[in-house]
């Protein structure tokens, strides 16, 4: 039995997302117990040339909802990225999560040779769907994740590797 593309993405996006979700909870509390300002939290970054901590998650709410739409051929959202504190990230996370789950497989699945074209900055990226998403989008995506929980883990939030796998 083979993978389908719908089984590859949907729901790894929903749980990963969900998973996030819940880490920031986790992050919520951790500021609040500390007496942390959340801002502190929410612009941190490992690096000065990468990321912060919001934009790592909007990053990765941008890949699961574009992935899905272009993989089904629909439009992808437009989310404007003004996320400030930890409630606003959690509702960018439900409503994305809510955008994913709203496909079914048969909206998915046919989509390996689908022509996806991306323009990031000035870089023009084209890709037939499977390649799309399991070269470029699965990695990215968990990236991004995987960069978000290790700032947390950085800052001393107290996680661990089920809190981003969660229960499988």
């Amino acid at each position: 039995m083979s993978l389908s593309m719908y089984q590859a993405s949907i729901p790894a996006f929903v749980q990963i997302l969900n998973n996030l979700s819940a880490i920031l909870d986790k992050a919520e509390v951790y500021a609040a117990n500390r007496k942390i300002d959340p801002e502190v939290l929410l612009n941190y970054r490992l690096a000065p040339d990468m990321h912060p901590f919001v934009r790592q998650f909007q990053i990765a709410a941008d890949l699961a909802k574009g992935a899905a739409a272009r993989l089904a051929g629909v439009e992808v959202p437009k989310h404007d990225d003004t996320e400030k504190t930890f409630a606003d990230l959690k509702a960018r996370l439900a409503k994305t999560v809510a955008f994913v789950q709203s496909f079914k497989p048969a909206d998915i699945d046919g989509s390996e040779d689908r022509d996806i074209n991306l323009t990031l900055g000035e870089h023009k990226m084209s890709f037939k769907g499977q390649p799309y998403l399991v070269h470029f989008v699965m990695p990215n995506f968990y990236f991004h994740c995987t960069t978000a929980y290790d700032i947390l883990r950085h800052c001393g939030v107290e996680l661990g590797k089920r809190d981003f796998i969660g229960a499988v």
